[in-house]
């Protein structure tokens, strides 16, 4: 189960609501050392939202990498983060994965199952997102990438016939609070704590997460006969 943290501790992580984002970009990289980089932010248009990238068609509005170079904008530093959402405090905050740590994607639906099989295992986790699209990403020590596909298809699994993608160097994931256009907030299933400050390695989640993505495909392959 998640720990019951106090009152000083919960003052120092961001908040799922009512907190902005330069708040918690600043925490993240004070609290947490994680580098931040500012994305792409929703703008007011005739009654609606679009992406303030400009394209109508846009996949994750409100939600990417603003610029190409947004790598070699990251820090990890709580100053420039402040001095980049101070400048643009509606950017989304993103994640660069590869440094710090990576990150697991996975179906929401099957993201709760591991959870839940996780807890009853007592393995410790590190933070945990959720999507509007309905997409976990599980927090885990940096190198992962390279690892997964080896241990997928160790535990009986081909890597390309489940769900289940890692994100590493060159990639990022959005944080709370940033918001997805259309469809909500990016919320912690796992928030940050102290307890979970020293993430899992890949090779402890990797089977309960693999098995509730192959059980998920199983299903799906089920309903289409």
């Amino acid at each position: 189960m998640e720990e019951t943290i106090g009152v000083t501790e919960a003052a120092q992580i961001p908040q799922q609501r009512g907190e902005h984002l330069l708040d918690s970009a600043v925490r993240y990289a004070e609290e947490r050392h994680w580098d931040v980089v500012p994305g792409t932010w929703l703008e007011a248009v005739e009654g609606g939202e679009r992406c303030s990238c400009g394209a109508e068609a846009c996949a994750l509005p409100g939600a990417h990498a603003a610029r190409p170079d947004w790598a070699t904008m990251a820090t990890g530093s709580a100053v420039g983060a402040r001095r980049m959402w101070t400048k643009q405090p509606k950017a989304s905050i993103l994640l660069p994965t590869g440094r710090t740590f990576d990150a697991i994607e996975v179906p929401e639906s099957a993201g709760f199952l591991a959870l839940a099989r996780m807890e009853r295992m007592g393995l410790t986790l590190g933070p945990v997102t959720c999507t509007p699209d309905r997409r976990m990403f599980f927090f885990v020590l940096p190198g992962a990438a390279a690892k997964v596909p080896d241990l997928v298809r160790a535990l009986g699994w081909l890597p390309a016939s489940i769900d289940l993608v890692t994100r590493g160097e060159g990639h990022y994931v959005a944080a709370p609070p940033t918001r997805v256009g259309g469809q909500g907030a990016v919320q912690w299933a796992r928030r940050p704590t102290p307890a979970n400050r020293w993430l899992p390695d890949v090779e402890e989640l990797i089977s309960p997460l693999a098995y509730a993505c192959g059980r998920e495909a199983a299903d799906a392959r089920t309903r289409a006969r």
